[in-house]
């Protein structure tokens, strides 16, 4: 399943099974054109897949849309979900959550996805009942999912963490694993982006 934006935002869910209850947007009251989250169910998992806004910089108009769509995500949660649920929040969510996560933390307070605005926004959603699982597997520095194509970031791994499968607690506690693919940031003109492969003992 798919909702997407001609050259610009997209998201996507892709499933061996027949996914139930497949929706898009944030149901809110604001008219937003952008293509940034597909939910779908799963054997009784709901997925949430999401590519957060970036920001741009600090200030802009693109950061203070990224913390009012944040803010507006953490009260999707808390319309549509209960923590007991079965939920898992998965894509680019476009935010270091802490100095572990970012290369060099003193050189990026200011920038939009290490601010404390959106670090703090990214917290007020997880303090949903949302679980990091790659953290659950991975507490070591050095640990990143991002690194730009520029200055060798990648074999000098100079990256970021920014993209995340957060759980709630009956997920979390059942997922086995969860990692990086560096491999899938090799090869011929990759992404910039590795992907995260976690899996869950359901």
């Amino acid at each position: 399943m798919v909702s997407g934006q001609r050259s610009y935002n997209g998201v996507a869910i892709l499933s061996k099974l027949p996914l139930e209850n497949v929706t898009a947007g944030l149901d809110d009251e604001h008219e937003d054109p952008q293509a940034r989250l597909i939910a779908g169910t799963y054997q009784g998992v709901r997925i949430l897949c999401t590519y957060m806004p970036n920001g741009s910089e600090v200030p802009s108009d693109k950061y203070d849309y990224k913390l009012a769509w944040m803010s507006r995500f953490r009260a999707y949660l808390d319309r549509h979900f209960k923590p007991s649920d079965k939920v898992v929040l998965l894509g680019d969510l476009n935010v270091a959550p802490e100095p572990i996560d970012v290369f060099d933390p003193e050189g990026w307070p200011n920038e939009p996805i290490f601010h404390i605005d959106a670090r703090n926004a990214l917290a007020k959603i997880a303090a949903f009942g949302l679980k990091d699982v790659v953290r659950q597997h991975h507490p070591e520095p050095g640990y990143y999912s991002y690194w730009d194509y520029r200055l060798l970031a990648f074999p000098k791994n100079k990256g970021l963490r920014i993209d995340h499968v957060l759980a709630t607690a009956p997920l979390a506690e059942k997922c086995t694993s969860a990692n990086v693919d560096r491999a899938s940031r090799k090869g011929n003109a990759p992404s910039d982006h590795a992907a995260i492969i976690a899996t869950f003992d359901l």
